[in-house]
């Protein structure tokens, strides 16, 4: 769903100016002093300004330019849809309280055509990553509403899209034992987002234990309803183990943008910054020993280098003479 402008126009008219400058006489003098009155027919002759006595063109009225007006608004919310922003509909309760059925929100899509990607915390639309949604009612649009929702002044009806939160992304490790709370990379997780009553997560055999490490190039996502929300965890038996792939997603959600009421925009909350929890950040101590290390030895084996060849020198002096 995109939001289309209308407009209209409305310019000055045109109106000869005349001189009334005496002693001038604009006609023999070829030109008409403050207004180019005459001018090149393209034959060479001189053609005049339109006498202000004949009938003035009349400006096209507004209902010919009605289907101009409504083409371009269509072009321009097609181009948005497809490289700004699109709106969403929200299908279930899966992402309650966070987002509530029939919320419309606006899913940023500009900032994946520049290499960003998904990060913990954020609220993200993504294509099906196969058969997570087998079962679900398919909806039936009429023709307007497919035209509407191709060129994104509302939500398109074909598009197989699901939304959630983004746990963990590749390289950590996400787990959780009992009913919680979620790690990642052993960090613990508050989360204020869960919907009140749930818990971190269930036990059961279906998915709710689980323990995996994010596979490079896909993400770890679950919805704020966690008791009522198929989202990762429910899909560790298919293809990629319930991580989905980075390709699929469309978009970072950014703001509710309907109902007014519902006003809000969607930040990334806090428990994702807290120290340690990046994957590397175990790895960081390593990292570095090894970069101040490296230095060292190459120094080391310089003055070993150097003294073995001073020793050489001297053994070969003392010999010769």
């Amino acid at each position: 769903m995109a939001v289309g402008a209308r407009s209209g126009h409305e310019g000055p008219e045109d109106r000869p100016v005349r001189s009334d400058e005496p002693g001038v006489d604009p006609v023999a003098d070829g030109t008409t002093p403050g207004n180019d009155a005459v001018g090149d027919d393209g034959d060479g002759g001189a053609t005049r300004e339109q006498d202000p006595e004949q009938p003035k063109k009349k400006p096209r009225s507004f209902w010919k330019e009605l289907p101009l007006l409504i083409g371009i608004a269509l072009v321009l919310a097609l181009l948005i849809k497809t490289f700004l922003v699109q709106a969403f509909s929200i299908p279930s309760d899966s992402m309650q309280n966070t987002l509530q059925q029939g919320d419309r929100v606006l899913v940023d899509k500009l900032t994946p055509w520049f290499g960003s990607e998904p990060e913990r915390g954020e609220v993200v639309v993504f294509r099906d990553p196969g058969h997570w949604l087998d079962g679900e009612p398919t909806p039936d649009p009429n023709a307007i509403q497919r035209v509407l929702g191709w060129v994104g002044l509302m939500p398109s009806a074909d598009e197989k899209d699901l939304i959630k939160r983004v746990i963990g992304v590749e390289g950590d490790t996400v787990e959780c034992k009992g009913t919680g709370p979620v790690k990642v990379n052993g960090k613990a997780l508050n989360e204020p987002y869960v919907f009140a009553g749930n818990t971190p997560c269930s036990v059961d055999d279906q998915g709710g234990q689980f323990k995996i490490k994010v596979p490079k190039g896909k993400i770890w996502v679950m919805g704020d309803h966690r008791q009522n929300s198929l989202d990762s965890r429910y899909h560790q038996k298919q293809p990629g183990g319930g991580a989905v792939p980075v390709d699929n997603v469309v978009g970072r959600a950014i703001v509710i943008a309907w109902p007014p009421t519902r006003w809000a925009t969607l930040p990334k909350p806090d428990t994702f910054d807290q120290p340690g929890i990046n994957a590397l950040s175990g790895a960081a101590p390593g990292v570095l020993g090894l970069a101040g290390a490296v230095p060292l030895v190459l120094w080391r084996r310089r003055r070993l280098t150097v003294t073995a060849a001073r020793a050489a020198r001297v053994s070969g002096g003392s010999t010769a003479g």
